[in-house]
C-alpha cells in the first residue's frame, strides 16, 4: 500500500507543532467514522469492537486520540506511527487524500 506523510501535510497548518494538527484531526467525528469504513472494508484484523466507543466519544471537548491510541486500540493498518528523525504519521493513500483536503 501507498502511504504519504500526513504530518507534513500538517506542518503547512502549523510549522512548530504538525502533531496537534494531526492529533486535532483525530478528534473529529467524521475522521472516526472514516477511519472506522476504510478499516472495516479493507483489514479483516480490524477490532470493531474497540472502534465503537471511539465514534461515540468522538467529537466531544474531552475526547482525544492519538495515532498510535488508534493504532494500538483497533489493530488499524491505515494509518501508521513512526518515532524518531524520519517519524511522523502516514495514512494509506486513500485516507491522506480523502482527509487532507477537508481536515487537515
Amino acid at each position: 500500500m501507498d502511504y504519504i506523510c500526513i504530518t507534513d501535510i500538517a506542518r503547512q497548518k502549523n510549522a512548530l507543532e504538525p502533531k496537534d494538527v494531526v492529533k486535532n484531526w483525530m478528534r473529529l467525528k467524521n475522521t472516526i467514522e472514516y477511519l472506522g469504513m476504510w478499516e472495516y472494508l479493507n483489514n479483516p484484523n480490524f477490532k470493531g469492537g474497540e472502534f465503537d466507543p471511539l465514534l461515540h466519544e468522538a467529537g466531544s471537548n474531552a475526547f482525544t486520540l492519538s495515532p498510535s491510541r488508534w493504532i494500538d486500540l483497533t489493530n488499524a493498518i491505515g494509518i501508521i506511527s513512526k518515532s524518531g528523525n524520519s517519524g511522523g504519521t502516514y495514512a494509506q493513500r486513500d485516507i491522506a487524500f480523502n482527509t487532507a483536503g477537508t481536515s487537515l
